[in-house]
């Protein structure tokens, strides 16, 4: 956002604890989706198309509540250079509590449907989050080191979306491969996460959070707006495919480690391999913080990088319920990352076109091997998804000046990939044995191979962002 302006400049260290808490919660609870996925689809007995509404509700209330933020952005001015950005934390928090809550009725009358509303309801408030918290953190601290900031909250984001698989899956699932399905598994679960989501909001609502507005005669309405920019509008398509592949991905890992062929997992040891493909983001994120903070010399890069990934990497073996024989092949998905980072030399648009090209090889590897091959190539997306969310953001919305706000809220909208691209899957999966779970995989080909080429066309076009910093991680 332009010209902003702060009203005063207190110490930001415990309002970024307190909005980084924040982040840790909602990842979490974003994640808790793959764990339900299977879950509804044994209880209500549906198909994968079926059950895939699970995203295409959540992820679709990021589009409708976008999609109406941007109208009253566009024709009134931006609500929340009105009330405020903790105002509108706090009631972003407060309305996925409520979210939380509805499953409580959801599960009680045994009704997908529910189910589903409860969903959109969470989605909505995470909607307002997205707009909000993501903005904020950029503007607590110097505006030359918001993209190492940013990079490391969302770290902890994608520390959340680690844990749901163990905690969730144990709460939901079970310790038990034998457990039984009851739609009252997911009562008591979601009622903790509407309490802590609450307490958040009320440590949030006590904690002093620094002020920030911005002056309200740069919005111009009529004319095309942000969308005149065509970095915006290829960025827009470029997160689409970008949630929606991960989304996708991460919805069928456990039915794809299920299958014989593949691995003939159930649910209780494949959702700690779903923590590998989540903790994989985590990996990145923190590596890309590093990675692209120009203030630190490329040695100690070397040096902060290895250490933040052998930390990490030991974080998550301590989670996961495996074998260091089980984890180790992920070592060489981060030694991988690493090459990735440097071949990419710390250039948003540059990196993005390499992470984009591994993922496709990855892909096409899951799809035409198995056994551990094919198991180990989908779990490795992960790590090359982190820092995807962060540089098309930022790529989409350089040089947008005034309209920086409202081309923000445009690709917040195309979150609505998370919805569409793994109904698509979902369809397609459902066409077994013709094509099935493994062959559903090349929908999310598509989207990559469209945002390598988006990183491509930014490293040719737009030079002035190739050292640019993140912005931002879903």
């Amino acid at each position: 956002m332009s010209n902003l302006l702060q009203d005063k400049r207190p110490n930001y260290t415990v309002p970024l604890i307190t909005i980084t808490l924040l982040f840790f919660m909602w990842g979490f609870i974003t994640c808790m989706n793959d764990i339900l996925i299977p879950y509804l689809k044994k209880l209500f007995e549906l198909t994968f198309f079926e059950s895939m509404l699970v995203q295409f509700c959540f992820f679709g209330a990021y589009f409708l509540g976008s999609l109406a933020y941007f109208a009253v952005s566009y024709y009134k001015g931006d609500p929340i250079n009105k009330v405020g950005y903790k105002k509108g934390i706090i009631g972003g928090i407060i309305l996925s509590a409520i979210g939380c809550v509805l499953f409580y009725p959801a599960a009680t009358f045994s009704a997908y449907g529910l189910f589903l509303g409860a969903l959109f309801v969470l989605g909505l408030g995470f909607t307002i989050l997205q707009i909000t918290a993501n903005a904020y953190v950029s503007l607590l601290g110097a505006e030359d080191t918001a993209s190492s900031r940013l990079n490391m909250t969302q770290a902890f984001n994608a520390f959340g979306t680690t844990i749901a698989p163990i905690l969730g899956g144990f709460l939901i699932f079970g310790s038990s491969p034998d457990h039984e399905i009851t739609a009252e598994a997911t009562r008591i679960p979601y009622l903790v996460f509407a309490g802590i989501l609450l307490l958040v909001a009320v440590l949030i609502y006590n904690v002093k959070l620094p002020s920030f507005t911005s002056p309200e005669d740069e919005v111009e309405t009529g004319g095309l707006g942000a969308l005149k920019f065509p970095q915006l509008r290829l960025g827009v398509l470029g997160l689409f495919c970008y949630v929606g592949g991960e989304v996708a991905v991460g919805s069928f890992i456990i039915s794809f480690l299920e299958k014989d062929y593949i691995a003939g997992l159930n649910e209780a040891v494949s959702k700690n391999y779903l923590a590998l493909y989540w903790g994989g983001a985590m990996i990145g994120r923190f590596l890309g913080a590093i990675s692209l903070n120009h203030s630190i010399s490329s040695a100690k890069k070397v040096v902060y990088m290895a250490a933040a990934a052998v930390a990490v990497f030991a974080l998550i073996f301590s989670i996961v319920s495996l074998s260091f024989d089980q984890i180790s092949f992920f070592l060489v998905f981060i030694v991988l990352n690493f090459a990735a980072f440097f071949i990419g030399k710390s250039a948003p648009a540059r990196t993005l076109s390499v992470f984009a090209s591994i993922n496709v090889i990855l892909l096409l590897s899951a799809i035409f091997n198995e056994g551990h091959l094919a198991m180990y190539s989908i779990l490795g997306i992960g790590i090359f998804n982190s820092i995807m969310f962060s540089n098309i953001y930022t790529l989409g919305i350089s040089g947008l000046g005034k309209y920086t706000s409202q081309g923000s809220s445009l690709l917040v909208m195309a979150i609505l990939g998370g919805a569409i691209v793994p109904i698509i899957q979902g369809a397609i999966a459902d066409t077994d044995p013709v094509y099935g779970v493994q062959h559903s995989f090349i929908v999310p080909v598509f989207c990559y191979l469209y945002i390598l080429f988006f990183g491509i066309y930014c490293s040719r076009k737009l030079k002035n962002v190739e050292h640019a910093g993140n912005v931002t991680g879903h």
